[in-house]
């Protein structure tokens, strides 16, 4: 007698065993813990810089566009956001894992230097560790 031979002979059986097998997955699958991805501290950087009196379009050409450009070339940078408005603009740098942001500070620091034009003011750096 094979393995098969009660199957066959009960089709109706043998698919309302499927259909609970097939239940008890779904079931089980549904139970199962999962954790999409861990909670990290990204090092994180924004740079201030304030041009009284500058349209968003004088802000992005004349200071953010120069800070991006500098910025870019920075090691260990995974992404790198901007907003410019009325007389300001915010440029958010986010940094690999394992670089220190004390590293990545100082070669912010040393980049935002003479990157924006002399009538803005001096970029200023905060530092902030987003959730991811």
């Amino acid at each position: 007698m094979s393995p098969s031979r009660p199957f066959i002979l009960r089709p109706v059986a043998t698919t309302l065993l499927m259909v609970g097998i097939m239940l008890a997955g779904f079931v089980a699958y549904r139970q199962l813990p999962v954790s999409a991805l861990p909670q990290v501290d990204y090092p994180t950087i924004q740079i201030q810089t304030f041009y009284p009196g500058a349209s968003p379009d004088v802000m992005a050409s004349s200071v953010t566009a120069p800070l991006e450009r500098q910025f870019g070339q920075i090691p260990g940078l995974n992404q790198m956001t901007s907003t410019s408005s009325f007389g300001s603009s915010i440029v958010t740098l986010q940094f690999d894992l394992d670089l220190n942001i004390d590293v990545a500070e100082q070669e912010v620091s040393a980049s935002a230097e003479g990157s924006a034009p002399p009538c803005a003011s001096r970029p200023t750096l905060l530092r902030s560790p987003l959730m991811g």
